[in-house]
């Protein structure tokens, strides 16, 4: 799976207070609901900001001042993804391993984006995003930006002033988990974690090369 954004036809919520505040969430839902929609008519590459500004009649400088860059136009929920992906370290119950944790906030994930009223759409957008190659690429790094915020929650775990190479590492492979996985029953996600947690000596080669298996405990 690339990314875990919620796509939808309209942008966020228009409930922000004061004037100004719930004019700018119109324009924004606006521009995105004229995206969407030619993104989905004629493909990502196909079309033009200024034609986004037209169709949303306002204009290109408009459109940046919301969303510095087209994939953007997709992909706006960068902060709220990164901000779940650390409540599910920090809000775990207790006893639950972080990775453990994070195996059910991307299996959530999952469910959550494909379920609802929303789920042929977002269906839509994702196929939208695999036929694109600068989708995808957008995607992944995008992604793999929330790698410090992920290393910081666990730092703050041990109580350590900074995180460590092991953390860092940690963090870096469980999010290029996520990006393997294709489905909330995935096995690879399963396997991901087995390894981070367990490490790759627990496994040797048969001679063939032809498949792994556990090594005796």
């Amino acid at each position: 799976m690339v990314g875990v954004c919620r796509m939808t036809s309209m942008g966020p919520e228009l409930n922000q207070p004061g004037r100004r505040e719930r004019k700018k969430a119109v324009t924004r839902a606006l521009i995105l609901e004229a995206a969407h929609r030619l993104f989905l008519e004629r493909g990502f590459d196909a079309v033009s900001v200024r034609e986004i500004a037209d169709k949303a009649d306002v204009s290109p400088t408009t459109v940046f001042a919301h969303f510095p860059q087209k994939e953007t136009l997709l992909f706006y929920e960068e902060d709220a993804q990164r901000e779940r992906l650390v409540a599910a370290v920090r809000e775990r119950p207790d006893g639950l391993s972080i990775s453990e944790a994070l195996k059910a906030h991307y299996r959530a994930e999952f469910v959550s984006m494909w379920s609802g009223e929303d789920g042929a759409l977002r269906r839509r957008f994702m196929s939208l995003i695999e036929a694109t190659p600068t989708l995808q690429d957008y995607a992944s790094r995008m992604w793999l930006r929330h790698e410090d915020a992920l290393a910081a929650a666990i730092t703050e775990e041990f109580g350590l002033p900074q995180p460590s190479d092991e953390i860092r590492i940690y963090a870096r492979f469980a999010l290029q988990i996520q990006l393997l996985v294709t489905s909330d029953s995935d096995p690879v996600l399963d396997a991901g974690f087995r390894i981070l947690d367990q490490g790759w000596s627990r496994y040797h080669s048969v001679p063939n090369g032809s498949r792994l298996e556990a090594s005796p405990s």
